[in-house]
């Protein structure tokens, strides 16, 4: 007999009303498998199945199974948060349905919801200290705590590791990440956790005390470990000087390299503020330890680094000056903004190098230069000769301002060589700040105090300079505009991420107070500077500017949106930013909500394209030009192929400031790329070769085509943009230097803030002794893949050829019968016989036509052999201070048998740590490691060192001392360009 399907759970339903409860279990447990198919019937009786779990008369699993069915209807039904409830009651029901087949859905669907309950819960509790986070909370309902230790249970035993520290990292279960650790005593583990903390959009608070519990659970550092750049991470983030010289005095002497390496990596990513408390509180050392945390002091002041990019800088210098040649004949330098463009290219593409070759050739153009322009021009000089700490100054003295204000010519030579002094100690400026602060001070002329106030600013970043900031108030007060301006920028560069109260209320009081759109512009991104990596601390800022009726200062609030969030992806800024950019009444404030973008999600530049590929198509030019400086700035260096694609059609755009951010972001992302990876090089370049040669074509067009060219060749060739540091952290000077950038819009001098976002693609190994050894990589990739572009080659002068002579037949014949005629004393009779002249003259004869029968006979010679294409190695082998792209970084190795060997890896993650910890699809080493100064291990100690011929001040020895190691053949012998003789620019001739 065939058993009948059910169509209807009728029958068991009416089991229910049944007053014996040995029939109403077993309606219960008939019924439980009924439900994903008749949950609609059943939904009709729920309120009599809640009754049952309520009823005391029935046993314990019988009023868990009904929780049970009563949860199920309620999934069916949609209503997870109900569904829950029951669930949670349901207790080893619930369990036994999870091993039940055909239930995973219901199981996984619930189990997410009390996830989900569970970290709403633990996130809305405000812990009293640190010690929260590593034990459950009291007010938590026991059955769900219960839920979530039996999936933290499940995970661990069958080794889902990441699973489980994602769930604990999210429910601030601290004590869970630590149990798993002390479990498993794997680091990459921990470089996992270090890994979603920072991708993670969690409050700050919660990731300091992240950062502050697993920081001790990590290992010592060793030779060639994993978690070198976690820890630098954890160190520069947290910014705590009693944390951090522990860890550097540990590391003294018995690895030295070692805390070399930390000390050279916390300089590149740490504020000024940190560092100087670092290196005040060092101990001094005894006996040998002495020279130890000298050097340790001399490398967190940025002194040798600044010195050996400088150096490197100078010796790879690869500028075509054809490029600069052909812009200067193609702009017409009486016009400003074409000598200002210029100015900018010809700093861009020489920043850091030292060499002001083209100013001392283009004097002519020079000397045209007037008012602003002068002052551009003359600030040009500090990006080129950035890093130069200790001549700086010497450089400049001929336009530094004297006692009075024009004694050396100009207030605007002297206000731009001000600006070009801080460009020169860019965050180290230190042993300048009291110099600038007295010219601040001592003239009222308003260019020179703007020059000064962006020079204080940019040299002070992040210090924290309370007599500097309030000379900037000061003169911020005085109501001029020109000046003002600058000091609200100076203002907040100065006070960087304090988030300081008091200067908060007095900026924006003033903001509120003056009528000068140029004071509230640059204190609404002084304000933006205040709240930089602050994140939900900058939330009522933010709200406050938004909702001002000045659109000036709502400006403000979206640069504050992206400086208190930079980097971090954070869903909630994303959303107010393109919020912001559908819907303020501001062209400005749309423009800057879409630039705004790429702060938040640089670190994750593939998404970008797809994020503004619909802004771009904007019929708002300003949102499109937006568009523009967003897929610039977040794909910044990565030759990215999604974000050219968007970028090429908009250089054709009919508004001509949306050309021109597209050709600025097209140099920005093209930088340091080859044709052979990216064929889209070669043709930018050419675009913009074209563009600035027609004078047909609009001036925005023109100056956005001269800075993308700047940018694309920046520093000799041997720098990139990059907002993100060799750690994995933020770059703060690149993210502060391209807000300032970004405000070239308004103000032209601001465009050289680009350089602070310059960074060096150059290895440089240095042994214990901080000297530069000879040594050996490998770069495993075709040269013509990360090459120098082609120098352009310089117009071929057209050669006049001399055309053919033609011969008249009449001619020939005259000459033959003269010639007849005096030879033989004939008449002319005799002319019809005389023969005519040798090669048979016809109608025309060429006279290269003599050429003819040479070439036949060479005809028959067989033709040369064409030489055959020499077939490209797959490696080549670079020297220390050599360039080493980003997108070369992947391909390097140290040769295995090399006497030295780098203290951090160059290689990858292997698969099977890859697999553990993975963040992004990426590996934490497979993403940051390598690049920069790189300490050494010697593996042969005992053998005679060649080093590479350095100026003896890079070693910080006399000059004597040096002479010691150097060799006649060395690979490397570049000696240090003699200072030039005095010289003065002739801005005034």
């Amino acid at each position: 007999m065939v058993l009948q399907p059910l169509t209807s759970a009728a029958g068991v339903l009416a089991l229910l009303s049944e007053s014996d409860n040995h029939l109403r279990q077993h309606a219960l447990k008939s019924l439980n498998p009924l439900v994903p198919q008749f949950w609609a019937e059943i939904s009709e009786n729920l309120t009599e199945i809640e009754s049952l779990y309520e009823a005391e008369d029935l046993p314990t699993p019988a009023r868990q199974l009904a929780a049970l069915i009563v949860s199920k209807v309620y999934y069916y039904l949609e209503e997870y948060d109900e569904a829950l409830s029951f669930a949670l009651s349901a207790g080893p029901a619930f369990e036994a349905e999870a091993r039940a087949h055909g239930a995973e859905e219901y199981v996984e669907t619930v189990v997410s919801r009390a996830v989900d309950r569970y970290i709403a819960l633990r996130s809305s509790v405000i812990p009293t200290s640190e010690s929260e986070y590593t034990k459950d909370s009291k007010d938590i309902d026991s059955k769900l705590q219960e839920i979530i230790e039996g999936i933290f249970r499940r995970a661990i035993n069958e080794k889902e590791y990441t699973q489980a520290i994602g769930i604990a990292l999210e429910c601030r279960r601290l004590d869970v990440i630590q149990h798993i650790y002390n479990l498993t005593k794997d680091t990459d583990l921990l470089i996992y956790v270090t890994d979603g903390v920072f991708e993670t959009s969690f409050t700050l608070s919660y990731r300091m005390a992240v950062l502050r519990f697993i920081f001790p659970l990590f290992p010592p550092l060793s030779e060639n470990c994993s978690h070198i750049h976690a820890v630098t991470r954890i160190l520069v983030t947290l910014s705590s000087a009693p944390l951090t010289i522990p860890y550097l005095c540990n590391l003294v002497p018995d690895k030295l390299l070692l805390a070399y390496q930390i000390a050279f990596d916390l300089f590149e990513s740490g504020v000024q503020e940190f560092l100087q408390t670092v290196m005040q509180q060092l101990p001094e050392g005894e006996g040998p330890h002495e020279a130890m945390y000298t050097n340790l002091r001399m490398i967190l002041s940025g002194e040798s680094s600044t010195k050996l990019y400088c150096e490197f800088l100078k010796r790879s210098n690869n500028v075509d000056m054809l490029i600069l040649k052909h812009t200067k004949d193609s702009l017409d330098p009486r016009f400003s903004i074409y000598h200002t463009a210029l100015s900018l290219q010809n700093a861009f593409m020489h920043s850091g190098t030292g060499s002001d070759l083209f100013l001392r050739e283009n004097l002519e153009w020079l000397g045209k230069a007037s008012n602003w322009s002068k002052f551009t021009a003359t600030a040009a000089l500090g990006s080129i000769h950035k890093g130069n700490l200790e001549k700086g100054q010497t450089l400049l003295q001929p336009y530094l301002p004297g006692n009075d204000a024009g004694g050396t010519g100009s207030v605007y030579s002297e206000g731009g060589a001000l600006y070009a002094l801080g460009l020169i100690n860019i965050g180290r400026g230190t042993h300048v700040e009291s110099f600038m602060r007295d010219k601040l001070k001592a003239f009222n002329d308003e260019v020179l105090q703007h020059g000064a106030a962006l020079g204080l600013g940019v040299s002070g970043i992040g210090s924290q300079s309370e007599t500097a900031y309030e000379d900037l108030r000061n003169v911020l007060f005085s109501d001029s505009a020109v000046a003002g301006e600058a000091c609200g920028y100076a203002m907040g560069l100065v006070m960087l991420g304090s988030g300081s109260e008091k200067a908060l209320d007095e900026m924006m009081q003033y903001a509120h107070e003056t009528q000068h759109e140029k004071i509230i512009r640059g204190l609404s991104i002084g304000i933006a500077f205040l709240f930089y990596g602050r994140q939900e601390q900058a939330d009522r800022v933010v709200d406050q500017l938004l909702a001002d009726k000045d659109h000036i200062l709502r400006y403000g609030g979206v640069y504050t949106i992206a400086l208190a969030y930079a980097g971090t992806a954070d869903n909630q800024a994303v959303r107010k930013l393109l919020h912001v950019a559908v819907s303020d009444t501001s062209d400005d404030v749309r423009r800057a909500a879409v630039t705004c973008l790429a702060f938040l999600l640089f670190k994750n530049p593939s998404q970008v394209p797809r994020l503004v590929q619909l802004l771009s198509e904007s019929y708002n030019p300003h949102v499109r030009c937006g568009a523009t400086l967003a897929l610039g700035i977040a794909c910044a260096g990565s030759g990215l192929q999604d974000a050219v694609e968007i970028l090429e059609p908009m250089t054709k755009d009919p508004v001509d400031f949306v050309r021109q951010g597209a050709l600025v972001a097209l140099g920005m992302i093209l930088v340091q790329q080859t044709e052979a990876s990216v064929p889209a090089s070669s043709t930018t370049r050419t675009l913009y070769a074209k563009i600035i040669g027609d004078k047909h074509e609009d001036p925005m067009a023109r100056f956005g085509a001269t800075l993308g060219q700047g940018l694309i060749d920046a520093g000799g060739r041997n720098v990139t943009i990059s907002l993100q540091s060799r750690a994995g952290g933020q770059n703060m000077n690149a993210i502060i230097g391209m807000v300032l950038f970004c405000q070239f819009w308004y103000w032209y001098p601001l465009a050289h803030c680009v350089a602070l976002a310059f960074e060096s693609t150059a290895i440089i190994g240095l042994n214990q002794d901080l000297k530069a050894p000879l040594l050996e990589i490998i770069s495993n990739a075709r040269p013509s893949l990360f090459a120098y572009p082609a120098i352009t080659k310089p117009p071929a002068k057209e050669a006049v050829e001399k055309v053919a002579t033609a011969v008249l037949s009449t001619t020939a014949k005259a000459k033959a019968r003269a010639k007849e005629k005096k030879e033989k004393g004939e008449g002319l009779d005799a002319d019809a016989k005389s023969p005519k002249p040798s090669g048979g003259i016809e109608d025309v004869v060429m006279a290269d036509d003599t050429k003819k029968t040479e070439e036949e006979g060479d005809k028959a010679a067989p033709p040369p052999e064409k030489e055959k294409k020499k077939k490209e190695p797959s490696s080549e082998t670079l020297q220390n201070f050599s360039r080493v792209t980003p997108a070369q970084l992947a391909h390097i190795s140290f040769p295995p048998d090399s006497r030295f060997q780098p203290v951090r890896s160059f290689t990858p993650l292997t698969a099977s740590a890859r697999s553990k910890g993975k963040v992004n699809g990426k590996g934490a080493s497979e993403r940051y490691a390598g690049g920069g100064i790189i300490m050494l291990i010697d593996r042969r100690p005992g053998e005679e060192t060649k080093f590479v011929d350095l100026p003896p001040e890079l070693v910080g020895e006399q000059p004597e001392a040096m002479a010691v190691d150097q060799e006649t053949n060395m690979a490397v012998d570049v000696e240090e360009a003699e200072m030039p003789p005095p010289f003065e620019y002739p801005f005034e001739s």
